[in-house]
């Protein structure tokens, strides 16, 4: 992870859908399911923006939640 990243609170779409390594249209599917959802991590929804919350994202991928 570079150092921008590390120093963030929040991730945008694009840096989500090169951690997990999936196409952009599946990245946005599943970032809306998950704003409707509400989990298994935080997301925001700006406008027609999303932002995905850095600690609840990580903690989701590490397996603590």
């Amino acid at each position: 992870m570079n150092e921008k990243m590390n120093n963030q609170q929040v991730y945008t779409p694009s840096e989500i859908q090169v951690l997990l390594g999936i196409g952009r249209s599946k990245t946005y599917q599943f970032l809306a399911q998950v704003y409707y959802e509400g989990r298994p991590f935080r997301v925001l929804k700006i406008g027609n923006q999303y932002r995905i919350l850095k600690k609840s994202f990580d903690e989701w991928m590490c397996g603590s939640e």
